[in-house]
């Protein structure tokens, strides 16, 4: 077995790094669902369609998970009246997946729990570490995607 180069330590670092704040992100985002009786997975996915219905599809594009995960979601939301499918104008058969008045009001009912971490993250990290920590995972996100291509190709 080989030794890792610095550039391939700096790669398993970011990726161990990433890992641990998804299950830190997960586990707090599902205790404050959980007050709502939600879960993080229901609490994304119909805080993506809140405001403007969405396909599945789209759903799982912008989050960077499978159609399937989202759609199982998605039914399940459906199934307990938080959200439901309307007709696409622009796809007869990709329904669009919109939030409910239930489905609304719990992500209204969120936002206390929600105003609370961004302001305790932001007295931690301060406005300027913030802003940058939110500019470096979306340009890690950017070259992930310019990447991943090129590397699952081989």
């Amino acid at each position: 077995m080989s030794a890792e180069s610095p550039t391939q330590r700096l790669l398993t670092r970011t990726a161990l790094g990433v890992f641990h704040l998804n299950g830190q992100f997960i586990s707090v985002s599902d205790a404050m669902a959980r007050e709502v009786g939600l879960t993080a997975a229901w609490w994304q996915v119909l805080g993506a369609v809140n405001r403007t219905p969405a396909p599945v599809a789209s759903i799982a594009r912008t989050m960077g998970i499978t159609r399937q995960s989202v759609q199982r979601i998605a039914d399940l939301l459906v199934s307990r009246g938080l959200a439901e499918y309307a007709d696409n104008p622009a796809h007869r058969r990709a329904k669009l997946l919109r939030a409910t008045p239930a489905g609304s009001d719990a992500i209204r009912r969120l936002d206390p729990a929600h105003a609370e971490l961004a302001a305790a993250l932001l007295a931690e990290l301060g406005e300027e570490g913030f802003a940058e920590t939110a500019r470096v995972l979306e340009r890690l996100s950017v070259a992930m995607e310019s990447v991943s291509g090129t590397v699952t190709e081989r």
